[in-house]
């Protein structure tokens, strides 16, 4: 995901420009964070990033090109992450459960939220034209999870009657739907409920002995769930993910 409307493509930059809009990126991410879109104006910029007016134009000539790239550069951040050797491409349960650990276990994330999920929330209030690059963004997060699921039907490890797609917006709207109460709650209680239930509704659909352990079975709440997300999409009810 590239900025288009005029920013310098970070490709061709040197080394050295290379930096100066990374740190840029880095303190707009942060200010519009912390005061909103709107509020963010390039002084403030300037200032945190220790950069000139010409500088900040010669990077990001309009608002919207620098809003973009924060999106990109953020959204890069996330999927680098979650597309490492930590996670092991998603394609077994260990590695879900790997990845629900480290959020659950990381002692400011009830504090900070989530970086991509709290950006798009300030974003999306405003009338730029950007709903399309943060919908992306979401779409390839998801994506990581979908390709893994069915990475994992492919080494018969889960039922082939499981929907990818759909188990891989269960698993991310539990995370963001958990971080944000867990935020309200300023306790890590809400986003461990929902980041275990979701891969334990995923464990129902294993097959296989290198599945982990034997899997529970699917409770009537969210059998019933599932039907009802069916009976949705059929008559062209909400059945996926709002980027926030």
């Amino acid at each position: 995901m590239t900025a288009t409307t005029g920013a310098r493509d970070a490709h061709k930059l040197t080394g050295k420009g290379q930096a100066t809009r990374a740190r840029i990126l880095e303190h707009a991410a942060q200010l519009i964070y912390a005061k909103g879109v709107h509020a963010t104006n390039n002084e403030q910029l300037r200032r945190a990033a220790g950069i000139s007016g010409s500088q900040l134009n010669h990077y990001f000539p309009t608002k919207e090109s620098l809003v973009l790239a924060v999106i990109a550069w953020q959204a890069e951040n996330v999927l680098t992450f979650h597309r490492s050797e930590q996670f092991a491409r998603f394609d077994s349960l260990d590695a879900f459960r790997a990845w629900a650990d480290f959020y659950i276990g990381y002692e400011h994330a009830y504090q900070e939220g989530c970086s991509l999920g709290s950006l798009a929330s300030e974003i999306i209030k405003t009338d730029l034209d950007v709903h399309d690059q943060l919908a992306s963004a979401f779409n390839q997060w998801r994506d990581t999870f979908r390709e893994g699921i069915e990475r994992m039907q492919q080494h018969g490890r889960i039922s082939s009657e499981a929907d990818p797609a759909r188990l891989a917006t269960l698993l991310l709207a539990a995370f963001q739907g958990g971080t944000l109460l867990a935020q309200v709650a300023r306790n890590i209680g809400p986003l461990k409920e929902a980041l275990q239930t979701a891969i334990d509704y995923l464990q129902t659909f294993a097959t296989s002995p290198d599945a982990d352990v034997k899997a529970p079975q699917a409770s009537s709440v969210m059998r019933e769930a599932g039907d009802r997300l069916d009976r949705e999409d059929a008559s062209g009810g909400q059945g996926r993910l709002l980027a926030r």
